[in-house]
């Protein structure tokens, strides 16, 4: 056909196209429904999607995508199965990516129109082989959850929503393991990831491709971010968006309180297993949702106690922890019996800030009843075992410094006081509030 023969002699002479910009379709009168692009146009990309003519299928779809045309379902699927996840060229996966990104900007993908599903994200992040659009994919992923999550959110209809389908904790709980079978893998440089195939200067192109049309799933990376060795920017980034979907399995059922004990009950195994402090921390300073972090830290330290109490999740339980918690944490490397108990204080004043977070922003109602309460303003709901005092926060640090001074002897390592410090102010300002 002559007008591919044309296209290819202009990609062959280095014309390039710009994905977005101002298509005169874009001008046409906001209030119309988007409707598909129309048959004609789209004979043309199919011939090029038959001819497997990557840059062809690209252009046209650029060009007759806009506000009021949208692609069918299919084409989407063939841009992430055939193209984003199928080809090992540079270009062609920056600009694949940045196209599935201005089409997710103009019509974002709802659970009858989205062009992925579970098995082929599973088959993605699972697979041995050497996928380059791995994390661009999994980008793109976490983009329609996000959008089609906060626009459910607004219409009151989570049920009807992608995440509800596939990370619901109530219906399809398997998907919520796996997900946390992958970011522990990721966190701990377990099988996949390793990423040796992305170079370095595709990440940070692929990055800035995706602000263009970004919201939080695809932010670009910083030049610091730019500096780091491609494994540690892909695990880094890889880790942010696997703790976006565990949030999204939080919330999207009616008990988040329910589902993150569940979650958590699914992440603590591992998490004694995990050999190494900055492994754990990664895990831990990433996750989004406070109330899930609540619920894996009073596991952990529940576990690590000398004598484990009933009492729920409080204050009083959290300063309970301090006089009774020991160190049973995994290390790989020898470890000074000083830098044990360092981490552990670090943790309890994770525990009692995300627990602050959960008590003030009402976490462990439904999201709805959390609208209600916020433009209600309503008060914190407290427990009778939220209410200590100055005195009862003063005598524990005192008992806990004595039996560190058993412990470690002295001098002091000022890391230890630094921590135990902190604590008290966090503890006397949380209970003053």
């Amino acid at each position: 056909m002559v007008w591919l023969n044309k296209l290819r002699y202009f990609r062959r002479s280095g014309v390039q196209h710009f994905f977005f910009h101002g298509a005169t379709s874009d001008r046409e009168t906001p209030q119309r429904k988007p409707e598909l692009i129309p048959s004609s146009k789209m004979s043309m990309v199919r011939t090029t999607m038959e001819e497997n003519f990557l840059e062809g299928t690209l252009h046209f779809l650029s060009d007759f995508i806009s506000r009021q045309h949208r692609p069918p379902k299919e084409v989407i699927s063939h841009l992430i199965r055939q193209i984003l996840l199928n080809s090992h060229q540079e270009e062609i996966l920056q600009n694949t990516y940045t196209l599935l990104m201005k089409i997710q900007m103009l019509h974002p993908a709802n659970i009858t129109t989205v062009g992925w599903d579970w098995t082929l994200l599973k088959y993605t992040m699972e697979s041995q082989e050497r996928l380059p659009g791995r994390l661009l994919f999994l980008q793109y992923v976490v983009q329609t959850l996000e959008d089609d999550f906060q626009q459910n959110v607004r219409l009151h209809l989570l049920q009807k929503s992608i995440s509800k389908k596939v990370l619901s904790c109530d219906t399809c709980f398997n998907n919520v393991k796996e997900v946390v079978e992958w970011l522990i893998a990721v966190v701990t440089g377990a099988r996949f990831f390793q990423l040796q195939e992305q170079t370095q200067e595709m990440t940070h192109s692929s990055a800035q491709a995706g602000a263009e049309c970004s919201s939080s799933a695809a932010q670009p990376a910083s030049p610091a971010q730019a500096q780091l060795t491609p494994p540690t920017f892909f695990a880094q980034k890889a880790t942010l968006l696997l703790q976006r979907m565990l949030s999204f399995a939080v919330e999207v059922d009616r008990s988040p309180n329910r589902s993150s004990c569940k979650i958590a009950d699914l992440i603590f195994p591992f998490l004694l297993n995990i050999p190494t402090r900055s492994q754990r921390e990664a895990l831990l300073n990433t996750m989004e949702s406070n109330l899930l972090r609540c619920k894996l830290l009073e596991m952990m330290f529940q576990h690590s106690c000398d004598a484990p109490t009933s009492l729920p999740l409080s204050l009083s339980k959290i300063l309970y922890f301090l006089g009774h918690s020991s160190v049973l944490l995994q290390y790989q490397d020898e470890v000074a019996t000083w830098q044990k108990w360092d981490e552990l204080l670090q943790y309890l004043s994770l525990l009692l800030l995300s627990y602050q977070n959960v008590i003030a922003e009402h976490l462990r109602s439904s999201l709805s009843e959390r609208v209600d309460l916020i433009i209600k303003k309503a008060k914190p709901k407290l427990q009778d075992d939220d209410d200590i005092s100055q005195l009862d926060i003063q005598l524990k640090i005192k008992d806990f410094l004595s039996r560190m001074q058993q412990i470690l002897e002295k001098p002091f390592p000022v890391q230890i006081k630094e921590k135990v410090s902190m604590l008290k102010k966090l503890f006397l300002i949380v209970a003053a509030n």
